[in-house]
């Protein structure tokens, strides 16, 4: 008996030793489990949007290697009987019109000019957002009552273009056409054989009339020169109509390309009319650094996103972002083929003509094959002009820019995957030149869309796209006066033709304070529908981003935005680069 007690004892003590390394064993176990499926890339994300994914015209597949399973998302080899709206043209566009001419209560410049007062500026960013600068230098002189020396284009940028104004737009037109607004100069005037040395300084962003007069006016007391630097954005979209309008003078009539960039861009114009009736321009941003700073993730796994963080450590200032989130609040630049799916659904068949203006690709062919299996006539610049015949403008980004510019302006239909800022200057141009058709993602909602696609059949697919996009297509009166930036929504420089105010609803026409104040409004189901749409994203955006700025640039860079109270601030060259990197 007692024998047998020794040994159960035994035999207890032996499994309960055995009892603690089992259970450190089991917790290593789930400690490295916990770690894996940390670090692994989710399956939300593998699933989403891989560039390196294999395109049928059929059916999409997400990996070549995964066992084929049916799927009911087909794109349809046609899309001509998908919409029955006039892909072409805007629906409202005949009954508005571009409008900028100065009221009888604006006076000359001659009358209102002070002598000895001259402002000088420094334009930051690639070409489109040196336009802005140049627009807003012309109404800051006005303001303050001076004369603008011809503005300095930036050469030290991300863009490293050594243009200077006069080769990128006609200098004599640009004074001669505004010489009833403001007094435009060169140079310079010398005193005693040497020019003058102006007084540098930057003002705040959106900075008012009110902010101009507290800040700059007081320095020419001291100077008779003052210079401005950094000159990008620093003039509010808040101002009198007459201001407004001259903004649109200078943007729309008096920055004119010089003569070779205005030949080469309409001959690429030409090239592309020669092969059909109609051709829609693409301007695609999804370079490397763009996509690396966007903080997304786009599908390329390891690869990807070790080639991206390395990007990413250039800049320090740089936050860390949570790309699933950055999808979500519709801040990721679409791919190229989702743009060609979004084209699809909109009733843009696939023999269709497309002319894309973008930099170099991330991921070469291999990004770009699903586009062009959507849309196989996909041109360039390079594609549709010899290397001699651009050989004047290949080594000046700013030119190069330029005739990407023409041939996006000239477009039946102009589309873009990003919000940067050749998007929207060309956005606003397109409104006050007839409301040419000007697509824009409206990519918080179309996230979604695109990454549920495989759950959903074409049809819905493509009818929920349609039904998103109702307000991002150029039509009149798709935002909210005041809202956004003025160049892409020149409000206050587009009327309404009077013989038909009774058929349509009417652009705002009313200014107090500086502030554009809607009329009253029809029936039309159209409009009604395009507004609601339209409130129901802004008050999502409200819930889910707060006050946080639309544009990615000033959000990076934590800007202060506001009119008056904005003190100024220095901008180190990490940051200087973060905002040229995405300025255009």
């Amino acid at each position: 008996m007692d024998g047998h007690r020794r040994r159960h004892n035994q035999r207890h003590n032996r499994f309960r030793h055995l009892f603690p390394a089992i259970s450190a064993i089991s917790g290593a176990i789930l400690l490295l489990f916990f770690l894996l499926s940390f670090f692994a890339p989710s399956p939300h994300h593998l699933h989403h949007f891989r560039h390196h994914a294999s395109f049928d015209e059929n059916v999409i597949s997400d990996d070549d290697d995964a066992p084929r399973v049916s799927s009911t998302f087909k794109v349809p080899t046609s899309s001509k009987m998908i919409s029955d709206r006039n892909v072409w043209s805007t629906s409202m566009s005949k009954f508005y019109y571009g409008c900028s001419n100065a009221s009888s209560q604006f006076p000359k410049a001659q009358s209102i000019t002070r002598p000895n007062r001259y402002l000088l500026i420094a334009t930051s960013g690639g070409l489109n957002q040196q336009r802005t600068g140049i627009t807003d230098a012309v109404v800051a002189a006005r303001i303050l009552n001076a004369t603008l020396v011809v503005p300095k284009l930036d050469k030290k940028s991300f863009w490293k273009d050594a243009s200077t104004f006069s080769e990128i737009f006609d200098v004599d037109w640009f004074i001669s056409s505004l010489s009833k607004d403001v007094k435009i100069i060169r140079d310079l005037p010398h005193k005693g054989g040497k020019k003058w040395s102006p007084y540098s300084t930057r003002v705040p962003r959106k900075c008012n009339e009110r902010c101009y007069h507290i800040r700059v006016l007081p320095l020419f007391s001291k100077r008779r020169a003052v210079q401005l630097s950094k000159f990008d954005y620093r003039l509010s979209n808040k101002l009198e109509t007459d201001f407004q309008k001259l903004r649109c003078r200078v943007n729309y009539h008096a920055l004119k390309f010089t003569d070779p960039i205005i030949k080469m861009g309409q001959t690429l114009v030409n090239r592309m009319r020669k092969m059909g009736q109609h051709f829609v321009a693409l301007h695609l941003r999804f370079e490397s650094d763009m996509l690396a700073f966007s903080g997304c993730y786009y599908g390329g796994g390891e690869k990807e996103i070790k080639e991206l963080n390395k990007i990413r450590k250039r800049w320090k200032t740089l936050h860390i972002s949570d790309p699933e989130k950055e999808r979500r609040q519709g801040r990721c630049p679409l791919t190229p083929e989702e743009v060609g799916l979004m084209l699809r659904t909109l009733g843009y068949d696939k023999d269709i003509n497309i002319y894309v203006a973008s930099g170099d690709v991330y991921g070469g062919n291999e990004t770009l094959n699903p586009l062009r299996a959507l849309f196989p006539n996909i041109y360039s610049k390079e594609t549709i002009a010899t290397e001699q015949e651009l050989k004047p403008f290949s080594s000046f980004s700013s030119r190069m820019a330029a005739l990407d510019f023409m041939v996006c302006d000239e477009s039946d239909v102009f589309v873009t995957n990003n919000n940067g800022n050749m998007a929207k200057i060309l956005a606003g141009r397109r409104r006050y030149f007839g409301h040419k058709p000007t697509i824009r993602p409206n990519a918080k909602k179309l996230s979604r869309l695109f990454m549920d696609r495989k759950n959903m059949t074409w049809e819905e697919f493509s009818s929920q796209v349609r039904v998103h996009q109702i307000g991002f297509m150029g039509e009149p009166n798709e935002a909210r006066p005041g809202r956004g930036e003025f160049h892409e929504n020149p409000t206050s420089c587009i009327c309404e033709k009077t013989n038909h105010k009774s058929e349509t609803v009417s652009l705002p026409r009313k200014i107090r304070n500086g502030i554009p104040e809607a009329d009253e409004t029809g029936n039309d189901e159209y409009m009604d529908n395009n507004r609601e749409s339209y409130n129901q994203d802004e008050n999502e955006d409200e819930d889910e981003d707060g006050d946080e700025d639309e544009d990615r640039i000033v959000s990076n860079l934590q800007y202060l935005l506001n009119d008056t109270l904005v003190d100024e601030f220095s901008t180190g060259s990490d940051e200087n680069e973060l905002e040229d990197l995405l300025s255009d």
